[in-house]
């Protein structure tokens, strides 16, 4: 059976692109993180279809966390007479997972020593 799951946060922001035939197509980089975060993460190439690949387009950026489930796919091509070989996850499902952490003041609302009942 060849599945895979990965949550991880996206690389940068992906670029939408069509094919000759008219359908969606993002590829993208997610980081996931390994089980130690000391052991650092795997940059994972990832690739997405049509309604699949405008929701990521849409909706997620650079940073954002996101979970995805998919299969594996290999292939090849010729590049300066030599073939280069590749392996890409095409995402069939996503999940919207929470965004970066963006520095922002929380609302504190001002209160003067009268308006306190003590």
């Amino acid at each position: 059976m060849n599945q895979v799951c990965l949550t991880g946060n996206l690389v940068k922001d992906v670029e939408l692109r069509t094919t000759t035939t008219g359908n969606s197509v993002v590829r993208f980089t997610l980081a996931v993180n390994r089980r130690k975060k000391e052991d650092g993460a795997d940059f994972i190439s990832c690739v997405a279809y049509g309604q699949t690949a405008e929701l990521i387009h849409l909706h997620i950026k650079k940073g954002h966390r996101m979970g995805l489930s998919g299969h594996i796919q290999t292939g090849s091509y010729e590049k300066d007479g030599k073939t280069i070989y590749t392996t890409d996850v095409v995402a069939n499902s996503i999940d919207f997972l929470e965004r970066k952490q963006e520095k922002s003041e929380e609302y504190v609302p001002v209160v003067s020593d009268e308006d306190l009942p003590f």
